[in-house]
């Protein structure tokens, strides 16, 4: 299992205002979850908010969301196979995919206190080869979780 931020690339083109939708720009007021390091931003940061599509195959599941990342790149690598710390305690969706870009129907909401057992439990079916974390409230991509 692997928990993927944002792709550098991604990152790349946003920064340059390049194909896709609009860049905002500012300063963190605190608690906007960035996609780039998978943790929180403090206050005073400076930040982005972009559309951004998770990577799926074409199918109409896919769609475009608003994300938050750091407005220049920066210097923390996440670990791939730890659950964000940041994130801990927050309940998420874990929408699962099969390998046609298709919801599954092995997606769950878990609580936050135990969001590696809930990624565990939605991973033990064959037919799910990607979940993506979303927020419970606004329905935003968090992170992927792939095979």
């Amino acid at each position: 299992m692997r928990i993927d931020a944002l792709p550098d690339v991604v990152l790349g083109k946003t920064r340059d205002e390049g194909p896709g939708s609009p860049v905002e720009f500012s300063t963190a007021e605190g608690g906007e979850p960035l996609r780039c390091c998978l943790r929180d931003a403090t206050p005073g940061e400076d930040i982005m908010l972009f559309g951004y599509a998770p990577e799926l195959p074409p199918s109409p599941y896919r769609e475009i969301g608003p994300v938050f990342a750091h407005a220049e790149p920066c210097d923390t690598t996440p670990d791939e196979g730890a659950y964000p710390a940041d994130w801990l305690g927050r309940p998420q969706v874990l929408r699962a995919y099969d390998r046609d870009g298709r919801i599954h129907p092995a997606t769950r909401v878990h609580d936050g206190t135990d969001p590696m057992a809930a990624i565990t439990d939605v991973l033990a079916d064959p037919d799910v080869v990607q979940i993506h974390s979303r927020n419970v409230a606004y329905g935003c991509y968090m992170f992927a979780v792939r095979r």
